[in-house]
This record gives structure tokens, C-alpha cells and sequence, in this order.
């Protein structure tokens, strides 16, 4: 394989208990979690009491906050779900029934209990557990997710797959509010509401908080609800009342605005799921209670929970966006304010970029699913709040709204993760590419992006793009070019995608002045003999390092498409082997546009093609990661030279 090969971190046997589950690390204070130290694996907390789990609760947010303060990680989201992860394996049998965690940011207590307490530290660092959910890591992770909203659909497979088999296994989808704005949940719902599969829901309510009498009166209509008795009486009613349509349809209404007094579940009771809640998702008794009763029920069933992100520790409860991942840091002292970082990202380029844009065009409008902070549109959302549309987890519909919004004279940019766009590809190619629409990508996180490891990577964004008609596609290599790109595929008229990667650029001053790139051109950055790298955006400043060991000709080559076939047919002409250089799929990528040209003039100049192999790439920091590829310079040099000695061109 081209680009040296990635070794990937020890995968564990799912027929076997992995080795943190077979021999739990000690603590180095046996004394600090005494409840805590005693479960190994969820069978050993279901031999609590029920009145132990309050303390065993404040045990467990004690431990990740030492843990995720020590070694980094998503935070706020998982002290928010202490309670329900410790009520779900007190309540389920797991790992046999399944529990389906929607993303996987809330996950750490579920690590915790299942086994992976002493390796928490290893979270998200090289051959350590993986910040999500994972098959591979422990058989209680029942299905891997890094994106949002598969949750009840994967639950349901899986609700699917235990009646076909006749077992009573059990299958829980717990769910985010945020990840409820995604269609794809709702058409999960609709689905599970129309085959009646057993199948439980959890609604992890995060947005809203419960005063005392509020939580009391929920917490004892949702006990109600979810008992046997009510249960019974609900199903020999209907049948009773079916003989009588006119009584069974007053009856449905009363039913229906009683509820709509006291829960929100019309809408869940309508699509067929019988509704219990909201209940006070941070008491373990009313969880635990609640949870059996539900258990033992047939259907569909929704239980919808309110909880507070970060709870127990006040600097994330009051701030948990800023909690929401972190990097090490004192728990005593909480976050401190970044420093100025010595460079800007390009994140931040992009940001400058969009706000000075819109000043001088009142068509841009900005779009965004549910990545204001992390896409870099918060200063523009405070500037031209009428212009800026958060539409949520619904990267299809962001899609779609831009190319309607183009339709009538507007000009949007969707800023949005390279990870993400994959999951509105249909949109991209039908509504936008198709129609051959002005909208704007601005794709960050492309190529590897460290610790969040294979599902968060932009491994694939210049193979997905590459093949639709009308795209131009453009990929900087520092950031002034970023800057400039910008606004050159601003300006085309046309649908375009700009995509950089995470964090900063080799440090090029930025041009305040905007002005076009010729679209479709490269630049020789360096000139060499024999040998043409040939580099695809990130990939550059290496190209140039190994270029100068190797006395080869650098290029850089700004646009993916159009591509610069004049370039590229001079440097086949000139040099006796070409080496292509990005941080993409190899296969598929820049370096096929290259093959493809060449095939098709006819020139059989050899071509050796270097980026992200086809594997998946595990967590890590991304320079070592890239390293691992032979992606950074001594890689390069070691590539070319095994290749000219290989092949003696």
C-alpha cells in the first residue's frame, strides 16, 4: 500500500471479556469510591440496593470528574446522564438486552460500569478506549455511533431481530432532545409506532429544568402511567369502547387533552408509542421504578426525562457548551480562558472570511446544523442574527434550505464538518450539484481529526464530491490561500466546496484584501529534477520539506476540479515519475483525477498516489497519525525512494 501502512491499535475479541473486564485496575485510593469499587461489570451493581444507588451515583460524577479533568473528554454530557446509566444497567440485563446510546457523548459513566474503570485514563488517546461507543472495545456497547440520531432505528433493528428469533431480549434507544430535530428519528418512530415492536425509548431531555412540584406531579403521573394496572386498564378499555365509536372517540379526546395538560406526549401517542413522563431524569429511585415498570410492558413505549448537562459540578452546569469536551485541567480551579492561540485556525479564518463577506454582500446568508461554536459562526450569528440559521441536527435540511434559498436569489454558505456532509449526500448531488445551484461549502475537519478517531475523520469528502457534475471543488494549503478560496468560490456562480482541515496552517500571514484565485490553476511552489509531488491542500508543507531532501518538483495544486491538466501534462512531460500528495481516501481521491487524465491523454509518465489508506484510521494525535500513513515528510521521502529503487524509473 502506497503511503506506508497504518498500524491499527489492538482490536478486542467480542466472543471473549476483554482484559479490563477480566482484571479491574485498582484505584489508587481504595477508600474513595467504596460502592464504586465494588462493581466490575453491571452484574455487580444489580446486587445493590436500591438505596445505595443515590451515593453510588454521586460516586460515579465524582470519578468522571477526576477521570475526563485528568485525561480530556466529553464532560457535561456525561454528568448529566449519571443517574439514567446507573438506573438502566440496575433495571436491564445487560449486556444480553440492548442499550443503544444516541452518539455516544454521554457514554463515560457506561464505560465506568461495564468494565473499562482503570482503563479511563486511555480514553481517546492511542490504544486506549475510544470517546464513543464501540463494538470492538466491550460487548455492552450494543451499537457504535459518532453521528447523531441512529439510536431508535438501530434499537429497533435490533427490537426486530429479537422477535424473529423469539427471544424476550430487551432493546432501549436513549436519545438526546437534540439529536429528536433529525428526521431520521422521527422516521424510526413512525416506523417502531406502526409494527408495534417491543421496543423502549428514552427521551434524554437536556433543555429544561424541574421545579420541585413540577417534578413531583410528573414523576407520580409517570409511575402511574407506566404501571401494569393502567396499562391493562388502557388496553381492555379500547377494546371495549371499539363497540361503540362515538363513546371511544370522546373517550380519545379527553384522553388526549387530559395528557396534553399534564406531559407533551401527544405527538409520541399519535405516531403509536404510549408516552410516560417527563419525570426527573437525576432520581435514581423514580428512574429505577419507572424503568421496571416500563420493562415489563409490550410495544413501543417512550420515556422522556429531564436532566441538566453537567450536573453536580457548577462550572459545567452554568457553562456546558464550554464543558462539553475538554482538555485536561484542574476541576478545583475549572477551565481557563484559551490562551490566543500563536496562529489562527482556519476555523477562525473562515469566520473572519464569512463576516467580512456578508458586510459586503446582503445576499450571504449562513447555515449551519447544530455546529455554530465548532464551524466558527458564532460572531456572525451576533452580527447578522437575521442571516444566520441554525436549523439543528438536520444536515439534509440544511442542504436543501440552501439550494431554495439560492433558487431565488440569495447566496448561502453551509458550514458544516466533512463527516456530517456525508450524511446529506443525496441532497448535494440532487437539489444543489443537479440543478447546478450557487451554494457555498465551507467544509472543516477534513481529513484525520485526532481523538475523536474514525466516525468524526474527513477521510472521504474529496472521493463523495469529486464524481458530481457542476462542483468545484478547492483545497488550501495555508491560510491566506484559505481566505482567498473563499471568496474566489463565492464569486463563481456555481456550487462549490472549500475543505480544510482542524486546527491551524503553517502560519501564512492573511491578506485582509480579498481576491480571486484563477480557477482551476496550481502553482509550482518548488522546482527539482526527476521527480513531481504533487500536493493536494494540507499536504503541502510536507510536500515542500521532502522536496527539498529529494530535489523534486513541488506543486501545489489549489483545485481538485477542475483540475489544472495543463499543469499536470507538463510536469508528466518534464519528470519521470509523479507522486500525488492528500489527506483523503486514496481511493477515489485527487490523486485517481490525476491517473484518470493521464489514461486518457495517453501519457504513461508513472504516478504513485499518497494518502489515507483503506482502513479505518483509530484515534490518535493527528501528527502521529499522519505519520503512521507516511504522510508527513520522512514518509514521503521513504515512499519516493522505495518506489524509484523498487522500480528504477
Amino acid at each position: 500500500m502506497a503511503g506506508g501502512v497504518y498500524r491499527l491499535p489492538g482490536t478486542l475479541n467480542r466472543r471473549t471479556e476483554p482484559p479490563h473486564l477480566q482484571t479491574p485496575m485498582a484505584m489508587k485510593s481504595p477508600t474513595r469510591y467504596p460502592l464504586l469499587e465494588q462493581i466490575n461489570v453491571p452484574a455487580d451493581l444489580r446486587r445493590l440496593s436500591i438505596g445505595q444507588l443515590r451515593p453510588l451515583a454521586a460516586e460515579l460524577r465524582q470519578f468522571l470528574i477526576q477521570s475526563i479533568s485528568t485525561s480530556g473528554g466529553h464532560l457535561a454530557s456525561s454528568l448529566g446522564t449519571v443517574e439514567l446509566t446507573i438506573a438502566l444497567h440496575y433495571v436491564f440485563n445487560t449486556p444480553d438486552d440492548r442499550l443503544v446510546w444516541d452518539i455516544g457523548h454521554q457514554c463515560y459513566g457506561h464505560k465506568v460500569l461495564t468494565g473499562r474503570r482503570g482503563a479511563m485514563q486511555t480514553i481517546r488517546k492511542p490504544d486506549g478506549l475510544s470517546g464513543f461507543l464501540k463494538r470492538e472495545e466491550s460487548p455492552y456497547d450494543a451499537f457504535g455511533a459518532g453521528h447523531s440520531s441512529t439510536s431508535i432505528s438501530a434499537a429497533l433493528g435490533m427490537a426486530i431481530a429479537a422477535r424473529q428469533s423469539g427471544s424476550n431480549r430487551k432493546s432501549v434507544a436513549i436519545i438526546g432532545d437534540g439529536g429528536m430535530t433529525a428526521g431520521m428519528a422521527y422516521e424510526a418512530l413512525n416506523h417502531a409506532g406502526h409494527i408495534k415492536t417491543d421496543l423502549l425509548v428514552i427521551l434524554n431531555d437536556n433543555d429544561m429544568s424541574i421545579s420541585p412540584n413540577v417534578g413531583a406531579l410528573s414523576g407520580h403521573f409517570a409511575r402511574l402511567l407506566s404501571s401494569p394496572a393502567y396499562s391493562s386498564l388502557r388496553a381492555h378499555g379500547k377494546q371495549v369502547l371499539e363497540a361503540v365509536p362515538p363513546v371511544r372517540e370522546l373517550a380519545r379526546r379527553t384522553e388526549e387533552h387530559v395528557k396534553g395538560m399534564v406531559v407533551p406526549g401527544t405527538l409520541f401517542e399519535e405516531m403509536g408509542f404510549n408516552y410516560v413522563g417527563p419525570i426527573d431524569g437525576h432520581d435514581t429511585e423514580l428512574l429505577t421504578r419507572t424503568l421496571t415498570n416500563l420493562r415489563d410492558l409490550d410495544g413501543p413505549r417512550l420515556l422522556h426525562i429531564a436532566t441538566r448537562k453537567g450536573k453536580g459540578y457548577a462550572p459545567a452546569e452554568a457553562n456546558p457548551v464550554s464543558y462539553h469536551g475538554v482538555s485536561p485541567f484542574d476541576p478545583e480551579e475549572g477551565l481557563k480562558a484559551p490562551a490566543q492561540p500563536a496562529k489562527p485556525t482556519y476555523t477562525q479564518i473562515f469566520s473572519d472570511w464569512l463576516c467580512d463577506m456578508a458586510e459586503a454582500d446582503t445576499r450571504l446568508t449562513g447555515i449551519t446544523p447544530a455546529m455554530r461554536e465548532g464551524s466558527g459562526l458564532v460572531e456572525f450569528s451576533r452580527r447578522y442574527p437575521g442571516r444566520y440559521f441554525d436549523v439543528g441536527i438536520a444536515e439534509q435540511h440544511a442542504v436543501t434550505l440552501a439550494a431554495g434559498m439560492a433558487c431565488d436569489g440569495l447566496r448561502p454558505v453551509v458550514a458544516i464538518y466533512s463527516t456530517f456532509l456525508q450524511r446529506a449526500y443525496d441532497q448535494v448531488i440532487h437539489d444543489v450539484a443537479l440543478q447546478n445551484l450557487p451554494v457555498l461549502f465551507a467544509i472543516d475537519r477534513s481529513g484525520l481529526v485526532g481523538a475523536d478517531g474514525p466516525t468524526h475523520a474527513g477521510s472521504y469528502d474529496l472521493t463523495y464530491l469529486r464524481c458530481l457534475p457542476n462542483l468545484h471543488i478547492l483545497v488550501p494549503a495555508d491560510e491566506n490561500e484559505c481566505r482567498q478560496m473563499l471568496y474566489t468560490a463565492y464569486q463563481l456562480g456555481a456550487p462549490a466546496a472549500v475543505r480544510y482541515p482542524r486546527g491551524s496552517g503553517p502560519g501564512v500571514p492573511v491578506s485582509r484584501e480579498m481576491s480571486p484565485i484563477p480557477v482551476g490553476k496550481g502553482e509550482i511552489r518548488r522546482s527539482g529534477q526527476h521527480v513531481a509531488l504533487l500536493a493536494f491542500g494540507s499536504l503541502l508543507g510536507p510536500a515542500l520539506e521532502a522536496g527539498a531532501k529529494l530535489d523534486a518538483t513541488v506543486v501545489n495544486m489549489r483545485f481538485v476540479k477542475p483540475l489544472d491538466e495543463a499543469l499536470v501534462q507538463d510536469m508528466a512531460r518534464s519528470h519521470g515519475l509523479l507522486v500525488t500528495l492528500e489527506e483523503n481516501s486514496i481511493m477515489g481521491g485527487a490523486g485517481g483525477a490525476v491517473s484518470e487524465y493521464l489514461a486518457a491523454a495517453g501519457i504513461d509518465t508513472p504516478v504513485i498516489h499518497l494518502g489515507l489508506p483503506d482502513q479505518n484510521l483509530e484515534h490518535g494525535k493527528p501528527e502521529e497519525m499522519l505519520a503512521a500513513c507516511g504522510l508527513d515528510a520522512p514518509g514521503i521521502v521513504h515512499s519516493v525512494q522505495a518506489a524509484l529503487d523498487t522500480r528504477r524509473f
